[in-house]
């Protein structure tokens, strides 16, 4: 494993920040930095993986493995910036409030045929209830926050011709950040640095779904799951992705985590359920680096 303890110093942030989507997340070809980092992020199984961990505090890198600069579709972790969007908008105003009922327009699983809240939304990644937040936000609100915010590619344009960037853009479409990015942003939130107000931070932190890891840590985050897309914008049901991004404390000490995973045949499993499964099971260890 590629081990990196330097600073995630304001450069590095700055240069991730310009990163362009590629690589073997992506669809276009690695230089020959990344084309390292692909090889060290290939496993046996013939997945493509990304770990990174930073302590919370210091932003020193304790891990980072695989092609933890390419960006990809950020699917259901981009609950938290839209969690953070709706509390600052007052939009959501509690942990439980507002509830709203499932559209009755819509074909949904069992899962999303429910009254949802916030805390419900975040726990079983309810698609509409996102939707439903940005078009009570509408466009212009929804790309302002998301540039403030400084969230990837900034790029709400959706998929091409079908004007869905509102209801869309951060599924399997235009949207894209890399799990550099991700721990970047955590960090900031974690430290009330993003640019919308505290209590929205804390809100949004206090409605993550909560874990536990060996060695007494205790894990927040939020899963992302879909599949990379065919050059017809189809979603290529081969090539599974998953996400798993977050915190964990433990004895005071706190860091910051992502973990991606790319996929090369269909998986019965949800991709975020393995990838954080994965990242639990291996967090003591990264940490401890």
């Amino acid at each position: 494993m590629a081990i990196d303890r330097r600073v995630f110093t304001k450069g590095i942030c700055i240069g991730l920040g310009a990163a362009a989507l590629g690589g073997p997340f992506g669809a276009l070809a690695a230089t020959p930095a990344k084309q390292a980092d692909k090889q060290a992020g290939k496993q046996p199984d013939g997945r493509i993986v990304c770990s990174v961990v930073l302590d919370a505090a210091t932003g020193a890198v304790l891990f980072r493995d695989g092609p933890c600069a390419d960006r990809v579709t950020p699917v259901s972790t981009f609950k938290i910036p839209l969690a953070l969007m709706g509390f600052d908008a007052g939009i959501l105003t509690g942990a439980h409030e507002p509830v709203w009922d499932h559209p009755r327009d819509q074909t949904l699983s069992e899962r999303e045929r429910q009254a949802t809240d916030p805390t419900i939304w975040e726990r079983d990644s309810i698609v509409w209830y996102s939707q439903e937040l940005t078009r009570r936000l509408g466009m212009a609100r929804f790309q302002d926050y998301v540039n403030r915010l400084g969230y990837g590619n900034r790029d709400l344009s959706g998929n091409p011709g079908k004007k869905d960037g509102l209801t869309r853009s951060w599924l399997m479409s235009s949207l894209a950040i890399s799990p550099d990015e991700q721990v970047a942003f955590l960090r900031r939130m974690l430290d009330r640095k993003l640019p919308v107000s505290a209590r929205s931070q804390e809100m949004t932190a206090a409605i993550l779904p909560q874990f536990s890891a060996e060695d007494g840590w205790t894990v927040w985050g939020k899963t992302g799951s879909g599949w990379r897309r065919n050059a017809d914008g189809t979603p290529d049901r081969s090539r599974p992705q998953g996400w798993f991004v977050g915190w964990a404390e433990r004895s005071g000490g706190r860091v910051v985590f992502a973990r991606l995973e790319i996929g090369d045949r269909p998986s019965d499993t949800p991709s975020g359920m393995a990838a954080r499964a994965a990242l639990l099971a291996e967090l003591p260890g990264m940490a401890r680096q």
